[in-house]
């Protein structure tokens, strides 16, 4: 894992206490998720300067698609921002996770 990976992994567990379970490197139908909730069918990718070459930018956008069409959220973080604004991004997480109804039947995080 890269450093902001390290990082927002660390904050990603934490939120265990509140009823969501992430998973990291979870492979997917041949792609490797970088963080996911699959109870919320919430996806977070942390993407460095590669994703901003023109070949990664299509595979990042079909790839996206093919989750949508699964019923999964995904959101993207540059590195940059997790390192500069790491509690920016956790809020961005919860309130998506916030939104997303539980595919298990549980609405309320704590149960």
């Amino acid at each position: 894992m890269t450093e902001p990976e390290v990082w927002l992994w660390a904050r990603l567990k934490c939120l265990r206490a509140e009823g969501y379970q992430f998973r990291r490197q979870r492979p997917w139908r041949g792609y490797f998720l970088d963080f996911v909730c699959l109870d919320r069918r919430l996806v977070v990718e942390l993407d460095g300067g590669q994703h901003n070459q023109p070949l990664q930018e299509e595979h990042d956008r079909v790839r996206d698609a093919v989750l949508a069409r699964a019923g999964f959220l995904v959101l993207r973080f540059p590195n940059s921002q997790v390192r500069t604004n790491i509690d920016g991004v956790l809020h961005a997480i919860l309130e998506a996770l916030a939104y997303r109804p539980s595919v298990f039947g549980r609405e309320d995080p704590s149960n």
